[in-house]
Order: C-alpha cells, then sequence, then structure tokens
C-alpha cells in the first residue's frame, strides 16, 4: 500500500494511492500516517477493496510529509561505493549516523526555500525508511521485521553550515524544508528487495545522480541492525540511508542550488518528488 498525507502544512489528513492512482481519504479510519498509528498495526489490514468505498480526494491537494511527528530523523553518511569500486568483502563497516531536525520535514513537491545567507545548498537523493517497531540490539535476520516501509528523501544540505561553522553535520541539514519526505510511504510487502532499487535526481533537466542501492556500503538490514546497536529505533523513526555519488559539491567547479532551479528525483517503485527553489525573503 502507498500511504500519504495531504493539506495544508500542519494540517495534513491520513490517505492511500488505490490501484487507478486516486488518492483515498483515510481519515475516517485513522487519526494520521504517525508514530500511534503505525505501531498499531491498523494500517496493515486496508486492502484495495476497503479504499474504493473512501471519498476521493482532488489531485490538487497539497501532498505533506509522508509521515508526521517523527520522533528522529537520522541521516547515514558516505554509505555508496563508486559503480566501479570493489565489493569490501570483509564485512567491515564504519557507518557515519548524523541526524536532521525533524523540523526539516516537508512535502515531496513543496518550494525549496533557501535561508537569505544561503551559499552552498546542495541535493542529495536517498532511500528513506521508516520503523514500525522498537528495534534495540536486533540482529541483521531480524532487522526487516521492524520496518514499516521505505520512502523518496532529499536530503537537502547547506554545505557552509556543515563544514564551516563548527564541523557539526546536523547544522546544513536543518534548515526548515530541508528535508522533503515522500510523496508515499511504501509499505515493505511491496518492495521485494530494497537492495535492489535504481534512484536518480535532475537538476533542471540534467542527470545528476543515476544509481542503484546496490551500491550502497552498509544495506538496509545491516544498518538497521547497526543502529539499534548503540539506540532504541521507535516507530516513526525515519532513516535517510546515504546517498550516491553525483553531489553539487563534488562538480568541476561545484554547482549550487540558486532560486529558480528545479529538482526532480525518483526511486523505482517509490515515486518521484519535484521542487523549485525559492530565495527566502529572511
Amino acid at each position: 500500500m502507498k500511504y500519504l498525507r495531504w493539506g495544508p502544512t500542519g494540517k495534513e489528513k491520513p490517505g492511500a494511492l488505490d490501484d487507478v492512482g486516486n488518492i483515498r481519504d483515510l481519515s475516517s479510519l485513522v487519526e494520521d500516517i504517525n508514530p500511534e498509528v503505525i505501531a498499531s498495526n491498523r494500517l496493515q489490514g486496508l486492502n484495495e477493496n476497503d479504499l474504493q468505498n473512501l471519498p476521493i480526494v482532488d489531485r490538487h491537494e497539497r501532498i505533506g510529509a509522508c509521515v508526521g511527528r517523527v520522533p528522529n530523523f537520522y541521516c547515514i553518511g558516505l554509505n555508496y561505493r563508486k559503480p566501479d569500486a570493489p565489493v569490501d568483502m570483509t564485512g567491515s563497516e564504519k557507518v557515519v549516523i548524523t541526524s536532521k531536525a525533524t523540523t526539516a520535514l516537508s512535502g515531496a513537491h513543496d518550494d525549496i526555500l533557501l535561508p537569505a545567507n544561503s551559499q552552498k545548498t546542495d541535493w542529495e537523493v536517498e532511500l528513506g525508511l521508516v520503523i514500525g517497531k522498537e528495534a534495540w540490539q536486533i540482529s541483521e535476520a531480524e532487522a526487516l521485521d521492524h520496518v514499516f516501509g521505505y520512502c523518496i528523501v532529499n536530503d537537502v544540505c547547506e554545505r557552509d553550515y556543515m563544514f564551516e561553522h563548527g564541523g557539526q553535520w546536523i547544522k546544513g541539514k536543518s534548515v526548515p524544508g530541508y528535508g522533503p519526505a515522500g510523496p508515499y510511504l511504501v509499505s515493505k510487502d511491496e518492495i521485494s528487495d530494497p537492495q535492489h532499487l535504481g534512484l536518480w535526481l535532475k537538476l533542471n533537466g540534467h542527470i545528476m545522480q543515476n544509481a542503484n542501492t546496490s551500491q550502497m556500503i552498509t544495506g538496509v538490514a545491516r544498518l538497521v541492525a547497526h543502529m539499534s546497536r548503540y539506540m532504541k529505533l521507535v516507530p516513526g523513526d525515519l532513516i535517510a540511508t546515504g546517498t550516491p555519488p553525483g553531489l553539487g559539491m563534488h562538480q568541476q567547479p561545484p554547482v549550487f542550488l540558486q532560486e529558480g532551479d528545479r529538482l526532480e528525483l525518483g526511486i523505482a517503485g517509490l515515486g518521484s518528488q519535484r521542487a523549485t527553489v525559492r530565495r527566502s525573503p529572511s
């Protein structure tokens, strides 16, 4: 099932996509797509027949972040091999874990607002996963049982804040609106293998990132298990699993987002995002 949240910012309602692409209003069944609803298993009982009896949502409605009231928004760094790099068969891992403020979350198609002093805002298409039940010191074999579903995350980053303001990555990742998530939260039963998904990003129609999740250094199951050694993951936690090559800061010369730029990005089976870059007045 593809779940989503629709409506004005701060007043989103729950919805789901039916088999012909209509958005169906779930607000008569659940209050939102949030940690409590995810943990309660109320969403798992829904099927296509149930959706046919629910109201159709106007397609002009805004699509919000696919999960509400996210407890933690984690980000994984340096997690993709270059296409020609050998696979590390030693089992060694150095997982870089950072985070974004949850106030960075935004809708998949919302404008990206550059702060007035932004100088080096960059893009990062990433596979996001949402935790479905508590995970504390679990094994890799059971890790996917703790995942509810997957989504697209654009881990937008202000590189100036990240690298030139004290060395804390979270500073550059937490600008309001720098965490578009969705449009859909796709239940894990629709994704047979999260390690074989194509992902891409275009800037003004030009492909900047084009890769596959098979290039991850630490895959989804191992990643969830690894994180659970050090922290308890809880329902609704959103984890952005890292981005492939093609970032603006690595272009020659570097390329950063400017007012009027258009971003499009997608992941196989999870839909796509589109956004226009604007300059915030303050």
